[in-house]
């Protein structure tokens, strides 16, 4: 009997990973990539933790909390050069 071979190739599987992204206003950047699915909902709940626990600090800095989400992103698709957001999305006062 012979084998029967995916039409997906390994390779094709292999570019897709889960980004958590974040987002302010209609802004929106990879904030990190992971291989599955649960390690991405556990950094988004893990980065809506801090936002709420620097909910004052944001209030008194005018900075607008960034709001994430999960989503699949092909390697490919990423920028060049391109690196994680810290956990509240900015520095120096500039959402990254």
């Amino acid at each position: 009997m012979a084998e029967i071979v995916p039409l997906h190739s390994h390779s094709t599987r292999d570019d897709t990973l889960w980004a958590v992204m974040a987002r302010i206003g209609r802004i929106s950047r990879v904030a990190n990539i992971y291989p599955s699915r649960a390690a991405a909902l556990e950094d988004r709940a893990w980065r809506e933790a801090q936002v709420d626990a620097h909910a004052s600090f944001l209030r008194t800095s005018k900075q607008p909390p960034p709001h994430y989400s999960v989503a699949p992103v092909r390697r490919t698709d990423l920028p060049k050069g391109w690196k994680p957001l810290p956990a509240l999305g900015f520095l120096r006062g500039q959402f990254i």
